[in-house]
């Protein structure tokens, strides 16, 4: 008789029921480290986003068909993440380097104070078989803070792709980049190489990622070294960078692809598919905004590009591009709202923030506004009485009033503000909606707007530029004028009547925010070159002379975010581009929330009373400006620093209420001096001695 089967052998030999998973804080390790989304994971197993989210907190346990499915993705998600190759960073080029010579003694710190002076992380050679890009190393440090790295971005916000294929990343992370087209760069970007960054807003976007292409990159993609197009700056729409893009089912913006391209497919699922280029040989990295940092070895102008992406937002155009994106990344104009009725979710406003496009007042617009056209026939130079004129100082004293005892100081010193208009922005009030005109309205000092108002009866010392123009010259009727100057007004003891207003009633501090990180950003970049707040005044002063010359690439940033600041705010009022523009005719920046000229003409009138209100106070004990310049002054002095003319309370404290010394944004900087008579011949000549003082042309120079 045949014996009975065991039934332990039984159950043995018919398998595993039940598919083995790891635990659940390993799988979301997994994912994070391929690279991998929720949402992805979701799509791929026709789960859901939160029912992934249960599996990774041990909430909940996949079951059947979907476990065995999940358990052959993580599987082969483990597999090939041990099988990946450690990427390429600078210390791991050092460190081979350092193994294969002799040994020798040194005194030098091992590692260097200044991380983007250390010298270019060595290449692998041409032959040499391209390895996929790598998740980060476990010892690669942030640029600037340890902070919480996104998966989804852990190599960084951007590349700067060399001509051997090196693409150089935030922190001396080097990439291998097979990819010799354009379109293969984009799918590399978009795919292994993990860059972008988190957005700035729960309400925002992510930022895409940026790949900055050198000129040797240029040539190995089959771009040209310069462009033909010097006035549109753009590929010819027959090149066959251009083809290549459009086989490919990729799009370029209405910019076509010149210095700054985005290259995009629409959004799937609700992700974005689209990668900013910088290219280099082109001029994206204009030298009055970024300094030389476009002479830069790549290694070195990824440290840069990358502080300042780290810091203030990831390049997307010129400097004063990024500015006005900083405003709408922190600041969205929409948000996720949910219906109470049906539960569904949609786009809605988002409150506090520039929502919509909306028409400037007739006279906050530029002549080439259609609302001016309507008006005024073309041509027509329009009056104070027409036109809101809140520009920054450009004034000088006429040399007729210059005293005996100013003539015999034998300096003029010039100083400066630190970050004028963004200090003018902080806790600014500025409109959020469309204006509304009134007549005959009282002045109302919380309400942002133009108010036509004469203050030509306001009396101020000839040796002091008047607050209520930009040439300083006082003004002879009824003009418009933005809030701040006339609040300045009701400030300095004078009554105010406005005939009309265009005041805005939907209000806030739009510009708080960005305010805030752009102060941050200057003050930790000035910090890296060595002036920090709470100095004493002479070392403050003698940080500042040689600031710029600590760190190349710290200075190229510091360079930047002063004309982000500059930019963004001049962005807001951008006139129309292009030879195909007709005066009275509509150009692409009306179509967005961020165009408007009255925030603009509202941060350059709060700038430049700020600067009167600290003029007047010096005047109170005797002092004058001979010329003012945007946020410059200069003064004469019996010596060449601003310690020898800067009054000083009985307890030798900075005068209140005066100009401070000091690297905070407000405070003020040497900007130059130069001899007494080297100015006073200037004021003769009719030219403006703070536009040289120190040494060249202000303007030129950026500032």
């Amino acid at each position: 008789m045949a014996s009975k089967p065991d039934p332990v052998d039984a159950l043995l030999r018919s398998g595993p029921r039940r598919t083995h998973l790891p635990e659940p804080a390993e799988r979301a390790r997994l994912r994070t480290d391929y690279g991998l989304t929720q949402s992805e994971i979701a799509a791929a197993l026709d789960v859901t986003r939160a029912t992934v989210a249960g599996w990774e907190a041990g909430r909940s346990e996949p079951q059947g068909a979907t476990r065995a499915a999940y358990a052959k993705l993580l599987e082969g998600i483990a597999t090939q993440l041990a099988a990946a190759p450690e990427p390429r960073t600078a210390c791991a080029a050092q460190d081979a380097q350092a193994a294969a010579a002799p040994p020798e003694r040194s005194t030098s710190p091992a590692v260097p104070e200044n991380p983007a002076a250390m010298p270019p992380p060595a290449r692998t050679p041409p032959s040499a078989p391209r390895r996929p890009a790598a998740t980060r190393p476990a010892t690669r440090e942030p640029a600037d803070t340890a902070v919480a790295v996104d998966p989804r971005f852990a190599n960084g916000p951007l590349a700067v792709l060399d001509g051997d294929g090196s693409a150089y990343c935030v922190g001396g992370l080097v990439l291998d980049c097979p990819a010799t087209t354009i379109p293969a760069l984009v799918e590399w970007a978009l795919t292994e190489a993990q860059l972008g960054a988190p957005r700035l807003n729960r309400n925002g976007k992510d930022a895409d990622p940026l790949v900055v292409i050198t000129a040797a990159a240029a040539e190995r993609l089959g771009l040209p070294a310069a462009l033909e197009d010097r006035r549109g700056l753009r590929l010819p729409e027959d090149h066959k960078v251009n083809k290549q893009i459009a086989r490919a089912n990729w799009k370029t913006t209405r910019r076509g692809f010149g210095p700054w391209a985005r290259v995009y497919r629409p959004a799937q699922a609700g992700r974005r598919q689209c990668v900013q280029f910088a290219i280099v040989p082109w001029g994206a990295l204009d030298a009055r905004a970024w300094g030389a940092a476009a002479g830069l070895p790549a290694a070195e102008l990824a440290q840069v590009l990358g502080e300042y992406a780290t810091r203030v937002i990831t390049p997307r155009g010129s400097c004063a591009v990024s500015g006005l994106e900083l405003m709408t990344a922190l600041r969205p104009p929409t948000r996720a709202v949910k219906d109470a009725a049906t539960g569904a979710w949609s786009s809605g406003p988002n409150p506090g923030s520039l929502t919509t496009p909306v028409d400037p007042a007739p006279p906050e617009a530029p002549d080439e506004h259609p609302v001016v056209a309507a008006l005024y026939p073309r041509g027509h130079r329009r009056t104070p009485d027409e036109v809101l004129d809140e520009e920054a100082y450009e004034w000088i004293r006429d040399p007729e009033l210059l005293t005996d005892e100013e003539c015999a100081k034998p300096y003029a010193v010039g100083i400066d503000v630190n970050m004028a208009f963004a200090a003018a922005a902080n806790r600014l009030n500025v409109g959020l909606g469309p204006a509304a005109h009134i007549h005959n309205p009282a002045f109302d000092p919380k309400l942002p707007g133009s108010w036509l108002v004469d203050l030509s009866h306001i009396e101020i010392d000839p040796r002091l530029p008047n607050p209520f123009t930009p040439h300083g010259v006082r003004p002879d009727g009824p003009a418009w004028y933005a809030t701040p100057t006339v609040a300045y007004a009701v400030e300095l003891g004078h009554r105010v009547q406005p005939e009309q207003a265009y005041v805005r009633r939907e209000h806030g501090p739009y510009l708080d925010s960005w305010y805030s990180r752009l102060r941050d950003a200057y003050m930790a970049t000035m910090e890296r070159l060595g002036v920090v707040s709470g100095m004493g005044e002479a070392e403050f002063l003698a940080a500042m002379d040689r600031h710029k010359q600590v760190d190349a690439g710290q200075a190229a940033v510091l360079s930047a975010i002063k004309s982000t600041v500059k930019g963004g705010i001049g962005k807001l009022r951008e006139r129309p581009q292009g030879l195909g523009y007709r005066p009275g005719e509509r150009w692409p920046a009306l179509e967005r929330p961020t165009w408007r000229p009255d925030i603009r003409a509202a941060v350059i009138s709060a700038a430049r009373i700020n600067m009167h209100r600290k003029m007047l106070k010096l005047a109170g004990v005797g002092l004058f400006p001979v010329a003012v310049l945007s946020d410059c002054a200069v003064y004469l002095s019996d010596g060449p620093s601003p310690l020898d003319f800067l009054p000083r309370t009985p307890e030798d404290k900075p005068l209140p209420g005066g100009f401070r010394l000091g690297v905070s944004p407000g405070m003020v900087k040497c900007e130059g001096s130069q001899p007494m008579m080297w100015a006073v011949q200037l004021l003769d000549q009719g030219h403006n001695p703070a536009r040289h003082i120190k040494g060249s042309d202000a303007s030129a120079d950026g500032e």
